[in-house]
């Protein structure tokens, strides 16, 4: 009684939550790989995950829903980055405009088949694989291929898709889908 109310005046005077409190998921685009380990165990499914190919090239958007996430932090935890999509302490984002207000999005450049012109992983996916395993880059056709372009040390020049699935022996360095890749390893 002689302390006074117990009450905040949020409205009025912002509100600090303490340091580990779970508020709006936020992407940070430079450090995003776009490999959707977030969405995959998002238990409510806001984070959404469109994949699009046009004329050999692909993009990926990313899309975190506020007005359905729950807040969890599985989306934080299990980002292979640690650093992909964190928790911010914000929580007063109520609105009584659209809802489409309530979201962020952002966009990866995919890897595309070089058969099939499939959507194969993002091009910073396989940036931060390379780079994660270092000198073991060289164990993997696809993995070398890539690290070399990036260098600028391999032809950037592009082979149409194929109309037949017609391998030879040479096709298992280029960059493929795994149905592709398996097509290839079995028909050399």
């Amino acid at each position: 009684m002689i302390k006074g109310p117990y009450t905040t005046r949020f409205p009025k005077e912002p509100l600090r939550p303490y340091e580990r409190f779970r508020g709006r998921p936020y992407f940070h685009e430079e450090d995003c790989m776009g490999c959707t380990a977030c969405a995959q165990v998002c238990p409510v499914g806001a984070i959404e995950v469109l994949d699009e190919v046009r004329y050999g090239k692909g993009k990926r958007k990313l899309v975190v829903h506020w007005d359905i996430c729950i807040f969890c932090g599985q989306c934080q935890a299990n980002c292979p980055t640690t650093k992909g999509i964190l928790l911010s302490r914000e929580f007063d984002f109520a609105t009584t405009e659209k809802r489409e207000d309530l979201k962020q999005e952002i966009e990866k450049e995919l890897m595309v088949c070089s058969c099939c012109g499939e959507a194969v992983v993002p091009y910073d996916q396989y940036l931060w694989v390379a780079q994660k395993i270092g000198p073991l880059v060289f164990s993997n056709a696809s993995l070398i291929l890539f690290y070399l372009k990036t260098l600028e040390l391999a032809l950037g020049e592009k082979t149409p898709p194929k109309k037949e699935m017609d391998f030879s022996r040479s096709d298992r360095m280029n960059l493929l889908c795994p149905r592709c890749r398996r097509e290839a390893a079995l028909k050399s």
